[in-house]
């Protein structure tokens, strides 16, 4: 893919935004000195998870299980930060919908975390994706093999673009709900989806090509042409990552130049996820 540079201004930073051979419009932070201190914290399991440990060809990761044994199992998808606070919160609400669902979090990152802009950059970019696809794939299997007739994908920022592509890649994928992110045509066509898939965006967000209304539409047009049940919801007001309602993440969001909250957008994108996987993961 050709390379290309898109610089967006928010209130408070300035970013580069570079494409790669597999997102269409990845973050990227202009380098800075801070950018050479890099470095990665371990990942400690929250007392709400079960940690397991799940085999895939010739390696392994670990994932974070919470929620009934037998209920619908959704693998929910970290953003560029790892397995933190915010994917945990997310997946811990998941397991408390209704009508029950169990959520499974595979560590992409292998137990590395960022904790600023340039340490999850960094993540990012070594993130080896058809790779994370089989660790998606792996997952659903646990989850079937585990009490769980139907497997959906949830994600958000990075991996919401990840969940739309297992609806092209992962035959075991039940359904879909996707958080602003949307995959390059180099890792998945969404023209190809196979399994119905809801996509969730902000009417603000600036990460042009990835997460833009112009994303989001262009994803809306793909997904008609694939046939599958679709959904596209565009939140008036909203920024990117406008679900990370957590203390922390708000702080974080803050400190990205991402100042909009709309807690009747939260709960609207909750009330539809919850709909769209009961439908589809219903025995």
């Amino acid at each position: 893919m050709a390379a290309g540079r898109f610089v967006i201004a928010s209130s408070s930073r300035i970013w580069n935004k570079s494409k790669t051979s597999l997102f269409s419009a990845a973050p990227s932070l202009i380098r800075s000195p801070s950018v050479h201190r890099f470095q990665i914290r371990s990942m400690a399991a929250s007392s709400h998870f079960k940690k397991i440990t799940i085999q895939r060809d010739d390696t392994s990761f670990d994932a974070y299980v919470v929620g009934e044994d037998n209920a619908p199992g959704i693998v929910v998808l970290q953003e560029w930060w790892g397995v933190d606070f915010e994917v945990k919160n997310h997946a811990i609400k998941i397991s408390q919908l209704q009508p029950g669902f169990k959520a499974l979090i595979p560590d992409l990152y292998r137990g590395k975390v960022g904790l600023d802009v340039a340490e999850a950059q960094h993540l990012m970019d070594g993130l080896d994706w058809q790779g994370a696809v089989k660790d998606i794939q792996a997952s659903a299997n646990w989850l079937k093999a585990n009490g769980s007739r139907k497997v959906g994908v949830t994600g958000f920022c990075m991996g919401g673009a990840l969940s739309i592509a297992s609806s092209v890649l992962v035959p075991e994928v039940d359904a879909v709900v996707a958080f602003y992110g949307v995959p390059s045509s180099d890792l998945a066509d969404p023209a190809k989806a196979k399994a119905p898939v809801q996509a969730h965006f902000g009417e603000h967000d600036n990460f042009v090509g990835f997460s833009d209304i112009t994303a989001a539409k262009a994803l809306e047009e793909k997904l008609k042409a694939s046939g599958v049940p679709h959904e596209v919801h565009i939140y008036p007001g909203c920024g990117h990552a406008f679900m990370n309602r957590s203390e922390e993440g708000v702080k974080r969001r803050k400190s990205m130049g991402l100042e909009d909250e709309n807690e009747a957008a939260v709960e609207l994108a909750w009330s539809r996820f919850t709909t769209w996987m009961a439908q589809y993961l219903s025995a």
